[in-house]
């Protein structure tokens, strides 16, 4: 796969294939596009023979110091050296590196922010950074140091220092941390690169870093979306449910998109359902008390994490949308400052704004955050019930399988689930509403957009685990109860779910198991989308 960048039509699912390799271990290969190539060059070409000498205007960071010095001009002839020092002056990252996929997604936006032809950086410097990218050229870039105003500068830098083979950077080449200069080396580049005039406010300046974990956390979130409605149908059926709660008449009384999205996803996934029925019910499951034979007590409705699930599910759904909005628009934006734009009359003037300012991510990621949260809580509600033969109408408590007392079941598993959720609580207080100023109060309001979408991408991964719980553990339910309950038959979605767990993960019907093992299994499920395309492939498409 090829993606062009052409500055306006980068997509999130593109910039994921570019970001994490395929089932195959391989990348999609980034390029500039042939016209914005020529656009970047035909703005570079009027910068360096109209603005390269001490008598042009004072622009920002072209050719004046930054932040409280930028009234001071920077000579021509000290523009090498200052280019260097810009990215030296910024490079204080702390802590422990990003994840590959981060960096890679951080490169590319990068090189599509250029495509848009505002930044005014040299042709040379934006294939070097793509050619780093489709190497394999990973930059040591530490986690922490931004706030998320006039960029995400410290990130950044340490990505430019690499990239432009400063002695001090880091690379990680073919699995092996290295000099970057060694890196460079090693896959045959010239280590160094002599940046031009706005060469290095262009790498360094812009909410590059915050995009990209808002990128690949959004990407994540809606892949999760279709497997949290998919473990609800799961345990839906192994709790015997009521689906009086998804018709479509309940629903348009009170018609939010998401919530009636979600009701047609369940109903989609239970077609052909005979275990969400009173006769279901009326089977005795091994931990009832109810005599063979005697019928089960009217079900009328289900707890909250059951029927509620429209009402929870579907405004997460809504707030994804709004995430993916905002991100898709970020993603094909110019966020330096200043920024090379055309004057009307064949040329081009530096004009400084605010567009580095990264609340838009902040508070996307602050949403995010608050939504995954809350759809890990009632998934996790949901798994809770499945180990309780009081809340689930008779499942073998913790799911056991085996000798009791020997074996004790699932019952850590929902401990280990119940952990995310509180730790989730704590992540989804809000960042985008914390600000300290900075450089003597030049940034007198920053955004705190790095560590926004830090934390939303956590939050994220938690869900993803909690929701691979649910399937696991309602995948263990349906087995136990398989012998007694084959005559009433699951939806052929669930049927489908159920099948694509099993052949990953045998049910545990011999006792107890090293389950994070199967955690990760389930995780596993999830992430590759593999439940929902059986799921897909036996239903249609979920919305």
């Amino acid at each position: 796969m090829i993606v062009e960048l052409d500055g306006a039509n980068l997509t999130i699912d593109a910039t994921a294939a570019v970001a994490r390799p395929d089932a195959a271990g391989a990348f999609a290969e980034a390029r500039l596009a042939d016209v914005a190539r020529a656009r970047i060059a035909e703005t570079r070409a009027y910068i360096d023979a109209t603005w390269m000498h001490d008598d042009a205007p004072l622009m920002y960071a072209f050719n004046t110091g930054v932040g409280l010095f930028k009234d001071q001009r920077v000579a021509i002839a000290d523009m090498a050296a200052y280019q260097t020092k810009t990215v030296y002056a910024h490079a204080t990252g702390i802590g422990e590196p990003f994840a590959e996929d981060v960096t890679r997604a951080m490169m590319l936006a990068r090189a599509n922010a250029f495509a848009s032809n505002y930044s005014g950086p040299r042709v040379e410097l934006v294939e070097r950074l793509l050619a780093c990218l489709n190497a394999g050229l990973h930059p040591v870039i530490p986690q922490k140091g931004s706030v998320g105003a006039s960029g995400d500068l410290a990130p950044l830098a340490h990505l430019a220092g690499a990239v432009c083979g400063f002695p001090e950077a880091e690379m990680i080449f073919r699995g092996r941390r290295m000099p970057a200069r060694e890196a460079l080396a090693a896959a045959g580049f010239e280590p160094d690169v002599t940046l031009g005039a706005k060469d290095a406010s262009a790498l360094i300046n812009g909410s590059t870093t915050s995009l990209a974990l808002a990128v690949l956390a959004t990407h994540d979130a809606r892949r999760l979306l279709k497997a949290a409605d998919i473990a609800l149908c799961l345990s839906l059926e192994a709790m015997r449910g009521e689906l009086a709660a998804f018709d479509p008449r309940l629903q348009r009384a009170r018609p939010h998109p998401g919530q009636m999205k979600v009701a047609r996803n369940v109903l989609r996934i239970l077609d052909g359902t005979t275990r969400c029925s009173q006769a279901a019910r009326d089977v005795v499951f091994p931990e009832e008390s109810r005599a063979p034979g005697s019928p089960a007590s009217p079900r009328v409705q289900d707890v909250y994490s059951l029927r509620c699930a429209p009402q929870v599910h579907g405004p997460a759904d809504e707030a994804l949308a709004y995430v993916e909005r905002l991100v898709g628009t970020e993603l094909n934006s110019a966020t330096d400052n200043p920024l090379i734009v055309d004057d009307g009359q064949g040329g081009y003037v530096s004009l400084s704004g605010g567009h580095f300012h990264g609340q838009y991510m902040a508070q996307a990621m602050d949403v995010l955050a608050i939504a995954m949260a809350d759809m890990a809580s009632i998934s996790e509600r949901r798994l809770a019930r499945l180990i309780d033969p009081g809340m689930s109408y008779g499942l073998p408590r913790n799911l056991l399988a085996g000798k009791k007392g020997l074996n004790t079941g699932f019952a850590t598993v929902q401990c280990s689930a119940s952990a995310l959720v509180m730790e989730n609580r704590t992540l989804a207080m809000p960042a985008s509403v914390d600000s300290i100023p900075g450089k003597g109060n030049a940034e007198d309001h920053v955004s705190n957009s790095t560590w926004a979408g830090r934390k939303a991408r956590t939050i994220v991964e938690n869900a993803e685990q909690v929701v691979a719980c649910e399937l696991l553990m309602a995948a263990q339910a349906l087995t136990l109860v398989e012998p007694i309950a084959r005559d009433r038959p699951l939806g052929r979605g669930t049927q489908a779910a159920l099948d694509a767990i099993r052949a990953v993960i045998p049910p545990a019907l011999d006792g107890d198991r090293w389950y994070a093992t199967e955690m990760a299994q389930a995780l596993a499920l999830v992430r590759s989308g593999a439940v929902a395309k059986a799921v897909e492939d036996a239903v249609g498409v979920l919305e």
